[in-house]
């Protein structure tokens, strides 16, 4: 074998490792691009949980609220606008509104007795609390894995391999600015 041979034998190997350079780039990508995808379902089956717990929690306050009628109307008006919310950006910004809906209910409830030692609206209480905190975690883990497949989109050379093969950014699951400012207590 002539130095032709060898100069062929060298490029078909260097094709060769090319070819699974990328191959072990497209996957990494792929297997990023799902763990965001998981992490969002995660999202997805604790906000369930919560729009589920909701008309139980109504139904419970309504016997003792007759006159917060429209704090109910609020908080059933945001879990319906919650639950058609599409995409990360509008159901983060619906699901911020149902927050606050719930957090003024709560603050009502504190104005009828009968109702803050009811048994079964303590135990939704409790239960709402812990989706809450489900939530939280499961936002951060999201986060966490849009931060990471971002970056690997993003530097070289998996940029390169992830503009050929379509992989587009994600969208991180963010708070709007008027939420993240400190909550005024007066007395």
């Amino acid at each position: 074998m002539g130095l032709a041979g060898t100069v062929l034998i060298s490029i078909v190997v260097a094709l060769v490792l090319l070819v699974l350079f990328v191959i072990g780039m497209y996957n990494a990508l792929v297997r990023l691009r799902n763990q965001v995808d998981n992490a969002w379902s995660q999202i997805d089956v604790q906000l369930k949980r919560r729009h589920d717990l909701i008309p139980n929690l109504v139904e419970t306050v309504k016997g003792y609220m007759k006159f917060e009628q429209e704090t109910l109307d609020k908080v059933i008006k945001a879990r319906a606008a919650a639950m058609g919310a599409q995409g990360v950006a509008a159901t983060a910004q619906a699901e911020n509104v149902l927050s606050g809906t719930l957090k003024s209910l709560f603050a009502l409830t504190e104005a009828y007795p009968d109702l803050k030692a009811n048994q079964n609206m303590l135990k939704l209480q409790e239960e709402l609390t812990t989706t809450e905190n489900r939530i939280s975690f499961a936002r951060q883990h999201y986060n966490d894995c849009v931060m990471t497949y971002n970056t690997a989109t993003q530097t070289f050379p998996r940029n390169i391999i992830a503009g050929t093969f379509g992989f587009k950014e994600s969208e991180f699951f963010s708070t709007p600015e008027a939420e993240k400012e400190n909550v005024k207590i007066q007395f």
